[in-house]
């Protein structure tokens, strides 16, 4: 699926990025890179800037200030070709909730242009990946809230993107269902694929390579899993402490003289 040669090229490279809305900015001056094959989760408070973080990435939207690169390519002035190469699922994907799941990868199939004698291996693999085979002909409405995520993600893969994004995928997901989700996640890894999540749940934020913690548009910390939890016996508490912190510091910037 994708390229497993090294490359020192970061497969994302995001430089002193800002985003305003009029006078509020969604996100502050963030830098970061993601290494190829490499699982990035964003954690933190709502309303924190993931979403808008990872909309900027996946060339939905344009920074401000800064530059994104995507394999090299810039989301600025090579849009086209980054879409190529990326699958998005914000946290409402648009299934067709009156076409079947075999009729909702057929469709995505048709916009993404996969060749025809392509489309049976792909739909067996993805679909077979999120143990949807048995219920290619039920309705995607009629799916539970788990399985209309992986049908989600199946159809984002369809295309075999380099880069996937996800915007809290697994959202008020049962805890089965989450679980299988990540180990479909695991496998696309294995294959080399580079995947940026953000979660709510910080029991999936241990599965990543890396954690970034945003917090009032900010990235305050990015490490590993490990580093970022340190003494602290959880990852949880750890992040509520640096949050804390955070909030005193960022007042501190805000109110000083």
């Amino acid at each position: 699926m994708v390229a497993s040669q090294e490359n020192s090229t970061p497969m994302v490279d995001v430089k002193n990025v800002t985003l305003r809305f009029n006078t509020v900015e969604a996100v502050k001056n963030v830098s970061f890179h993601v290494a190829r094959g490499k699982v990035l989760g964003l954690v933190g408070s709502d309303g924190a800037g993931k979403s808008t973080l990872l909309r900027l990435i996946a060339t939905m939207i344009k920074p401000t200030l800064g530059e994104i690169y995507i394999d090299g390519l810039s989301v600025l002035s090579e849009k086209q070709k980054i879409k190529n190469i990326i699958g998005y699922m914000p946290q409402r994907f648009g299934l067709y909730q009156d076409l079947t799941v075999e009729e909702n990868m057929d469709f995505f199939m048709d916009v993404f242009d996969i060749p025809r004698k392509e489309r049976k291996t792909r739909k067996h693999k993805y679909l077979g990946f999120s143990n949807l085979l048995p219920f290619t002909d039920r309705l995607a409405g009629n799916l539970s809230g788990g399985m209309k995520q992986k049908l989600g993600l199946a159809c984002v893969l369809v295309h075999e993107p380099q880069v996937l994004i996800l915007d809290e995928p697994t959202n008020g997901v049962d805890p089965v269902s989450r679980h299988e989700f990540w180990e479909i996640l695991g496998s696309m890894q294995k294959e080399g694929m580079t995947i940026l999540v953000s979660t709510a749940y910080l029991d999936e934020g241990e599965k990543c390579d890396t954690v970034g913690l945003m917090h009032s548009s900010v990235l305050l910390d990015m490490a590993s899993p490990s580093v970022l939890r340190g003494s602290f016996k959880t990852l949880e508490e750890a992040i509520i402490e640096r949050i804390k912190d955070a909030d005193g510091e960022l007042a501190n910037d805000t109110f000083h003289f």
